[in-house]
């Protein structure tokens, strides 16, 4: 698998995160699927895998801990990335615990993202 072309999912009820994301990993060559509902995402993941998910955790409905936790149900080489504008240390903390590759607080740059997705593309590989 070439590391610039990920399969990827954004999952972020904020339009604007979404939008900003998809630009910015695109331009990395990767391939990306937008959500902004939870419920929508998980039926989407259900029909194919993906290489990376990307996921907030605050959001109606299904939070991004439990995409996290269906996430790893079905496919265990899957690297979640979890993003949040509320970073506390046990958010953090349990979702790395529940199998998150890592974690980011928002409000964060772009490049930041892609330097995580690099080390789960690397993980990936290895």
């Amino acid at each position: 698998m070439s590391k610039d072309n990920l399969q990827i999912l954004v999952l972020d009820d904020e339009p604007i995160v979404g939008k900003r994301l998809k630009t910015a990993l695109e331009k990395n060559g990767h391939e990306v699927e937008v959500f902004e509902d939870s419920r929508l995402a998980l039926r989407r993941l259900d029909e194919r895998d993906f290489d990376v998910i990307v996921t907030d955790v605050r959001m109606e409905e299904v939070d991004g801990i439990q995409v996290l936790e269906r996430v790893l149900e079905r496919s265990a080489r899957t690297k979640v990335i979890v993003i949040t504008g509320y970073a506390t240390v046990e958010v953090a903390r349990e979702a790395l615990a529940k199998g998150a590759f890592d974690f980011i607080a928002k409000p964060f740059k772009p490049d930041d993202l892609r330097q995580v997705i690099q080390k789960a593309a690397e993980a990936l590989e290895g």
